[in-house]
Order: C-alpha cells, then sequence, then structure tokens
C-alpha cells in the first residue's frame, strides 16, 4: 500500500519535497468514485450536463504545481524574465520517453507573475535541467521571492483590492499564503506612501494555536512592521482599540474602535474543491460536512460585516463546491444586514474562465437510520418530514431566499475543468457609505449588553447596525494595559480580578493551546540603547524609533529590537495583548553581536535591512561590485586584504561593525546583476561575514552567477557527486548481478563451469 505523503510542503528543510509531490499514488483511479458526491452535485446542477464528465474526469487527474512570483519586490521583474529565459527554454520535449510541457504564465494573473507546471517526480530526479529549476524554486521560495500556492488560492486577495493606507483583516489566515499576498499589496508603492513602511496594517488571525505558527513562519519570509498576528474566534473576533488620531480624530482625545477597509473571510469549509490534491475526500465525502459548517461560516461572515468600514469591502471565500457553504451563506448575511450589497466579478481578471453563482439548490440530508440521501425543496418540507421526537438540526438559512434583492449569479465559482484548477467560490460584498445619525439619538444609545459570545440571529436585522461605529462598542477591551510604553510607568496592579477557571478551560478547548507570549514594550526614542543603534548604524533622524519596541518579560533590549508602525503601535499599546492573543507584531529590525573584544553591539538583520535602508546615511553605504559580492559568497570569513581594490582599501579603514553594500547593476563574463542589490555584513577585526542565511546566499548565487558557489552549496555539490557514483556504481553491480542470473537460467552447466574458475 502506498504510504501518504505530508501535504504541508511549507514546513521548515522538508518543503524542498513539495515541489515534486504527486499524490496520484494515494488510492487508485478505481477509488475515484463516490456515488452521494455525483448524486448530490447532479441534483445542485453546478455545471450543465454537457460538462458532467469533463468535470468529473478533471477532478480524478493530479492538480498541477502553481506558483506566484512575489509582485511587490524589485527581484521580481527579474526572477520573472529569469523563468522565460533561462529556464523555459531548457524545459521542454521528451524525458525518458515522457512529454514534458515547460511551465507556463497563468494568462489571468496580474504582470505575468503565476506560473503552472506539472511534472512527474521520476523527471524532477532525473532530468539535470528540472533538478536545477526545484532548486531554483526552492531556494527563492525559502527567502520569499517565490511562494507556491494553488491558482484559486490566489484570487481572493486580487479580488480584495488592497492599497498601502488600507487597514486590512485576515479572519482565518492559516497557513499564511494569502496573508503574504495582502503584505505584497500593503507593500506595493504607490505616491503617497513608501513600500518599506506602509501606514496601512494586515491583521492576520486564526483560531488555531498551532497553526498561527506556521502563519507566523510565513509571513516572516515577507517582514513588515505593518503586520499583527493574533489567535482568536474568527466568529467572535473582538473590537480592536487604537488612539483616535489613527482614525482620523485628535491626538490625545481618547481611543476609538479600528475598523477595516479590507476584510477576507477564507472561511473553514468542506474543501471538496480540493479533491485533486486532497484524494481522501473521495472515501469518506458526506452533505455533512457542508451542512455542519454552515451556521459557523455565517457567523464569521456576519462578525466580518460588523467590523468592517462604511464603503469598505469583504471577499469571502471557500475552497468548497457546495451551495450551502457558499451562495446560503451570503443570502443570509445579506438578508441580516440591509447596509451590504453584492459587488459584481464578471469584468475582474478577464482571462479568468468562471460561472456565476447559483440561484437556486436543493439541501440533502441523509434521512434518519438510513444512509440514503433525502432531497427538500423548502424549509417548511424538511420541517414536515421530521418525526415526533426529532429536533431541527438545520436553519432556514440554508435554503435558498424566496425574494432576493441581491443577484447571486455576481458571485464566482470555479471549475477544475475551465483551466485545470480546484474548485473555489468567491463573493465580493461591499458596505453601503455611511449615513451620519443624529448625534442626540446617538448619545442615546446604550452599549451594546449581549454577550460577545452569542450566535447573531440569521433572519431578524442587527438592531442598530452603525452602533459598531461608536466608542461604546466593547470598551472593557481597554481595561488592561497591553504593553508598556517606557515614557509612561505601568500601573501596579494591571490585572486586580482573580481568573476564572472555567473560562480558562474554555479556551483551552478553542484554542489549543495556552497563550504564553511576551510582552510588548516600546523603548522610548531617548533610551540609551535606541541612541546608540541610531548613531553606530548611522540612521539618519527621520528614523521612526518611536516604534522600536522589545518582547521579554523584563522589557529591556537584551538581545532584539522590533519595528512596527505608527497604527500597529496604536494597537498594541491601546488592546490588552494577552486579550486579543497577539502572537506577534512587526519585524524584528536589530540584533545584538558579540564582539572579539566583548563589546557588543546591534547589527541590521538581513530580513529587517529592506525597512530600514531608506534611513541609512547615504554616504556610509559602501559601493561594491560583483567580485566583491562572489569572494562574500564563496567564504564564509575571507579576509579583508583579499579583495580587489578599491573595495579592499575602503573596507579596511571602516571599524569593526555593521556596514551595508551597495551592488549596482552590472553584466560580465562571471555573472549578471540587473538591478540594484544592498546587503548588510559584519566586519570584525580582519575578516568580513556576509550576514544572510545560507539558503539566502545560494539564491543569490544562482540568479546572479548561474551557479552555486557558497561553500555550502560547493559541499552539497561534491556529496551529490559522491552518491551519483556511488549509486551508479551500485546500479552497474546489480546489472553485472542480474546478467549472471540471467546466464544460469540460460545454461545452468556452463554456470556451474564458470563458478568453479574453468
Amino acid at each position: 500500500m502506498a504510504r501518504r505523503k505530508k501535504a504541508d510542503w511549507k514546513k521548515g528543510p522538508k518543503s524542498s519535497k513539495a515541489w515534486n509531490d504527486n499524490r496520484t499514488d494515494i488510492i487508485s483511479p478505481e477509488q475515484m468514485r463516490n456515488v452521494n458526491f455525483e448524486k448530490y452535485y447532479k441534483a445542485q446542477q453546478i455545471v450543465p450536463d454537457e460538462e458532467w464528465d469533463a468535470f468529473m474526469g478533471r477532478l480524478r487527474v493530479p492538480l498541477p504545481t502553481t506558483f506566484r512570483v512575489a509582485g511587490f519586490r524589485e527581484t521580481a521583474t527579474v526572477l520573472n524574465d529569469l523563468i522565460k529565459t533561462t529556464y523555459i527554454p531548457t524545459l521542454s520535449n521528451e524525458v525518458d520517453g515522457e512529454e514534458v510541457q515547460p511551465p507556463a504564465q497563468l494568462p489571468w494573473y496580474p504582470d505575468g507573475l503565476a506560473w503552472q507546471f506539472n511534472v512527474s517526480k521520476q523527471v524532477l530526479r532525473k532530468n539535470p535541467d528540472f533538478k536545477r529549476f526545484h532548486s531554483f524554486l526552492v531556494f527563492e521560495t525559502e527567502i520569499g521571492n517565490i511562494s507556491r500556492q494553488e491558482a484559486v488560492s490566489m484570487l481572493p486577495p486580487l479580488l480584495l483590492d488592497v492599497q498601502p493606507h488600507h487597514v486590512v483583516l485576515d479572519m482565518c489566515a492559516a497557513p499564511g499564503s494569502k496573508t503574504a499576498q495582502l503584505l505584497e499589496a500593503l507593500h506595493t508603492p504607490s505616491p503617497t506612501s513608501t513600500t518599506a513602511i506602509p501606514p496601512g496594517l494586515v491583521l492576520a488571525n486564526d483560531s488555531d494555536h498551532k497553526r498561527t505558527h506556521l502563519l507566523i513562519h510565513q509571513s516572516a519570509r515577507l517582514p513588515s512592521p505593518s503586520l499583527l498576528v493574533t489567535n482568536l474566534d474568527a466568529s467572535i473576533f473582538p473590537a480592536i482599540r487604537v488612539g483616535a488620531e489613527c482614525v482620523g480624530g485628535s491626538k490625545g482625545t481618547g481611543t476609538k474602535q479600528l475598523l477595516f477597509d479590507r476584510i477576507l473571510c477564507d472561511v473553514p469549509c468542506s474543501g471538496d474543491g480540493t479533491l485533486r490534491k486532497n484524494v481522501g475526500i473521495w472515501l469518506k465525502w458526506g452533505v455533512g460536512d457542508g451542512n455542519g459548517l454552515h451556521s459557523l461560516q455565517l457567523r464569521i461572515l456576519q462578525r466580518a460585516m460588523r467590523l468592517l468600514k462604511p464603503g469598505g469591502r469583504i471577499v469571502y471565500s471557500t475552497c468548497s463546491l457546495n451551495p450551502i457553504e457558499n451562495e446560503a451563506v451570503v443570502a443570509a448575511a445579506l438578508r441580516s444586514n440591509p447596509n451590504f450589497t453584492l459587488l459584481p466579478t464578471s469584468t475582474s481578471l478577464p482571462s479568468l474562465q468562471r460561472r456565476p453563482g447559483l440561484t437556486t439548490w436543493t439541501p440533502a440530508f441523509f434521512s434518519s437510520g438510513s444512509r440514503e440521501l433525502q432531497f427538500f425543496k423548502t424549509y417548511e418540507e424538511y420541517v414536515s418530514a421530521l418525526g415526533e421526537k426529532e429536533e431541527k438540526k438545520y436553519t432556514e438559512s440554508m435554503w435558498p431566499p424566496k425574494e432576493s434583492e441581491e443577484d447571486l449569479t455576481k458571485c464566482m465559482r470555479i471549475y477544475p475543468h475551465l483551466q485545470d484548477t480546484g474548485g473555489f467560490f468567491i463573493a465580493v460584498l461591499e458596505r453601503k457609505p455611511h449615513v451620519p445619525r443624529d448625534p442626540k439619538k446617538r448619545e442615546a444609545d446604550p452599549a451594546p449588553s449581549e454577550p460577545a459570545t452569542k450566535k447573531p440571529k440569521l433572519e431578524e436585522e442587527e438592531e442598530e447596525e452603525d452602533a459598531i461605529l461608536e466608542d461604546a462598542v466593547c470598551a472593557e477591551a481597554v481595561s488592561t494595559p497591553s504593553a508598556v510604553n517606557q515614557d509612561e510607568k505601568p500601573k501596579e496592579d494591571s490585572n486586580p480580578h482573580p481568573p476564572d477557571k472555567k473560562g480558562k478551560r474554555k479556551q483551552l478547548e478553542e484554542t489549543g493551546g495556552t497563550f504564553k507570549e511576551n510582552p510588548y514594550t516600546f523603548l522610548a526614542p531617548d533610551d540609551p540603547i535606541v541612541k546608540a543603534c541610531i548613531e553606530k548604524l548611522h540612521l539618519n533622524p527621520s528614523f521612526p524609533s518611536h516604534n522600536l519596541f522589545v518582547r521579554n518579560p523584563s522589557g529591556e533590549p537584551a538581545r532584539s529590537l522590533y519595528l512596527t508602525n505608527d497604527i500597529v503601535r496604536s494597537v498594541i499599546l491601546h488592546n490588552d495583548y494577552n486579550k486579543i492573543r497577539l502572537m506577534t507584531a512587526g519585524t524584528k529590525l536589530f540584533v545584538k553581536q558579540s564582539t572579539g573584544d566583548g563589546d557588543e553591539k546591534f547589527r541590521i538583520l538581513s530580513e529587517g535591512l529592506p525597512v530600514v535602508f531608506p534611513f541609512v546615511e547615504p554616504e556610509t553605504v559602501m559601493d561594491a561590485d560583483l567580485a566583491v559580492l562572489r569572494g562574500l559568497l564563496e567564504v564564509y570569513h575571507p579576509l579583508c586584504e583579499s579583495f580587489p581594490q578599491p573595495f579592499r582599501d575602503a573596507i579596511v579603514a571602516r571599524p569593526s561593525g555593521c556596514h551595508v553594500l551597495k551592488f549596482g547593476a552590472e553584466k560580465n563574463d562571471a555573472g549578471s546583476l540587473t538591478h540594484e542589490l544592498v546587503l548588510p555584513i559584519w566586519k570584525s577585526s580582519v575578516s568580513l561575514s556576509l550576514m544572510i542565511d545560507k539558503k539566502a546566499k545560494s539564491a543569490l548565487s544562482l540568479r546572479v552567477f548561474g551557479q552555486d558557489v557558497t561553500t555550502a552549496g560547493r559541499e552539497a555539490a561534491s556529496n551529490q557527486k559522491v552518491k551519483t557514483i556511488s549509486n551508479s556504481a551500485g546500479a552497474e553491480a546489480k546489472e553485472a548481478e542480474a546478467d549472471e542470473v540471467v546466464i544460469v537460467q540460460e545454461d545452468p552447466d556452463q554456470a556451474v563451469d564458470n563458478m568453479d574458475g574453468t
């Protein structure tokens, strides 16, 4: 029996296996049958009868590999051109009799930055050109320049249309591929902001405690001072408070609730649109999967509606084909809140083939004591079919609306047979512009008294929907300080109420783990450590030093310094980080480095350099060329005297510590650099170190020099050569042994004679 391989290609060093993961050996094609699946979806008429066979046939074919190039980085165009000019020409024709198609660009993805290819593990193992391409993908993925992601998964962030100034919430964010896209959009250059520190933020949330760590790992490849990660139940996501100045008010006038410009609701779902990848669904699919998730999905979407700014946008998405999880949820949410409307999606991404949303469907359930599917055209028909002692397990919201003001055909359905993808559903909702309420009436409105955990009503309009705009909502969110600003003294008793044991137990059940994160302590701009960093690292006065913070129980800058932007800082200062279960924020910028003389200095981290570089004094940045870059890559600690002039004299004259090198565009016989590159180095008394990790060095070497010239790369190549020779020798020995066996079979007497040496 075939052994099932891990689906998660993003976990640590095993990620390289993901690029050649082919899941067709898990179950046989004959097992890719599910009678109830076909019966249910034929009844829903999700595709025309003439397309049914093509639809089902494509579901049984493995999903192609897709990846995208990170669009906001300067390297995006370089990498895309490298794929087209260097790799694509060699990745075609036949390999061991198998016809291989080279990677192709997804026609609907902006700027052609997304690709698709489909090769077997055997091709990746045997063909040197594909192995080289595979190595390129792995290394660039590790450093965040490339992200492997399903094609349909790339759609929701594109339709959300995030701008650098937007406040964005990703409600169910793990494992983080869509969050990465949102961060890329936030960092895209605009006339009013720089890409280094955009004014907006992305708050990525997930209810699963363990998966938030995967989310953090993913986002670490795209370091951003504008990121927050929380671990909360999305259906009861709390109100987040910020200083009034962050939401259009005057500084020092208290706090207000933070409403979001964009919200992504990529909700938990049955996932039957992923059959091509998760083939085990064929064996266990049932209608109960989607039916059981409908209420949770609706609560999450309704909560998002209450957190959205007037004029803001929500994208609701699932990787399910089921209308109970899709159109039924959207229709019920719109009925419960008249301040929202569906936006058309038919003109977005013109080259994308899609189908409109369904306007009618028929829920089905297993009848009591039977495994026979039973369909009910109306809710009343379902209720009347219940026995006297049977309870109503399902809600009326699961049925199509009798009269809908919204055209559900504005939703988008993606089917596998249209463009060789997975199945997917997307709806784009917009909140109508806010009409100011009468101030007198507003003053008379009481603060909401219902508990946060109460489920929203499905059929009745939420009373006073616009109360979400008032300061009274969830005011308890600021009752306990979550972070310390060193300009202010913390209160002695920050938690006067004893914890509720039942509440703790419930929280453990919901999150799967206790919350044991370190606090966030902002440093004063005149802190000696901060001042030393600015001076030693040659940062100009515009550097936002007030947004530097540390994360440790003592609140002292012991090891690392982190940076946020103004709005993330405000979130940290005005909310109890325990209550909002804040897992991480901002990006690590500086880390303490020991020197040979016992002194300790802070240096700029490679992942933090894109953020801090705009603030580095230009005259302190050192110019270097490809010869210097190669010298830094080939040896871990090259001697200063080993570099060519004029760099040698320049670096010898520099003091020990952190320095920034700038490599201009250059092309020669040794390599090619088509864009400006800045890198951090550390100088000791006699040698240098390029302060990026091994995988980043290998990726850079492959990109610039066409080969891995690093020490680690040469060692790996040498080991591979030895392994290849050993395998080849072993194969020859086995072949010779097999030949001897054949001789024995053909002429036993002769074989005996040969064995005797005669």
